[in-house]
């Protein structure tokens, strides 16, 4: 199996050029699905995983345990979905003669609008990193860069310094799949980033690092997606915000105001970097669902009772 792992992880790297998050997501579903086959005996022979004896049983059996364990159907999909391309390698590769996740029925998902910052809560948020600091400069620039440009946590993450160009105001941004895209600053985002990267060079400084990824952690070295995650949680915290935000939301808060502002939906799926439009197009459920509630709210006919017979 480890052998087999690794070949699938090279194959991902070379031929499918995955994103390092990209990566670790699918060798992480691979693992939790080894460690419950080793912890079941699905597919066990003599104290040793035989992958010729994985079948549809151990599949579902993976599948039914992770629901019992409360996984989201979203969740459960990606991770039948990783099997199902892991499988499929093998097959390839002449490993194995079936690919025994692709007739595993995918768990329905519940089509949930996504939570996101109204404008003033967003405008709250951005002001909520105080001080004069490394952090708190660096915890402004971040979330001004988050909300910018929509970026995803991994792609704010990999951000290097040659990415950023504070002239043009524009930032170079390597999505999904390795598909690169050019993406406009704000002002206030390069404000933003100009007081950071001053202090930023001071820090590298005292501590000779030679790291150019463009956010830093306390000890100079660069952040991580957790560490990243983290920040952004603590001033969702610490500004109380309601309705279950999560620092993703930032992300579904800039296509929504976008949105909102005149913004047509093939812009928004370039600035997102979304291969499909139909990925897009969830956004205009909240546009709507607001058009809605002030339709209610305004119009006469809307507020007046129909006459009873």
């Amino acid at each position: 199996m480890e052998k087999a792992i690794q070949e699938f992880k090279n194959y991902l790297l070379v031929e499918k050029n995955a994103s390092p998050h990209t990566l670790e997501g699918y060798l992480n579903d691979i693992s939790q699905f080894q460690e419950f086959l080793t912890r079941s005996g699905h597919a066990m022979e003599s104290g040793a995983l035989q992958l010729e004896k994985i079948d549809r049983l151990a599949v579902r059996s993976f599948m039914g345990y992770l629901y019992e364990k409360n996984f989201s159907g979203t969740t459960l999909r990606r991770k039948l979905s990783t099997l199902s391309s892991f499988f499929r390698f093998l097959c390839r590769e002449g490993t194995l003669k079936n690919n025994v996740a692709k007739t595993v029925p995918a768990p329905r998902v519940q089509n949930k609008l996504p939570s996101y910052f109204s404008i003033d809560e967003m405008f709250r948020l951005l002001q909520l990193p105080q001080g004069e600091g490394f952090l708190p400069a660096r915890d402004r620039a971040m979330l001004e860069l988050f909300y910018s440009c929509g970026l995803r946590i991994s792609e704010l993450v990999s951000l290097t310094l040659e990415d950023i160009n504070l002239d043009s105001r524009m930032v170079k941004v390597l999505g999904k799949g390795g598909k690169e895209r050019l993406l406009p600053l704000g002002r206030h985002c390069v404000e933003a980033l100009k007081t950071y990267l001053n202090i930023r060079m001071d820090k590298i400084r005292k501590i000779n690092s030679g790291t150019d990824q463009l956010f830093l952690n306390h000890r100079g070295g660069g952040i991580t997606v957790r560490g990243m995650r983290k920040v952004v949680e603590k001033y969702i915290k610490l500004g109380n915000f309601p309705g279950g935000v999560s620092p993703h939301s930032i992300r579904h808060s800039f296509a929504t105001h976008l949105l909102e502002g005149g913004a047509d939906l093939r812009s928004i799926q370039e600035l997102l970097g979304h291969s499909s439009l139909s990925t897009t197009q969830k956004y205009t459920h909240l546009t709507l669902d607001r058009l809605s509630e002030a339709y209610d709210k305004a119009h006469p006919r809307a507020k007046e009772k129909p006459a009873m017979d």
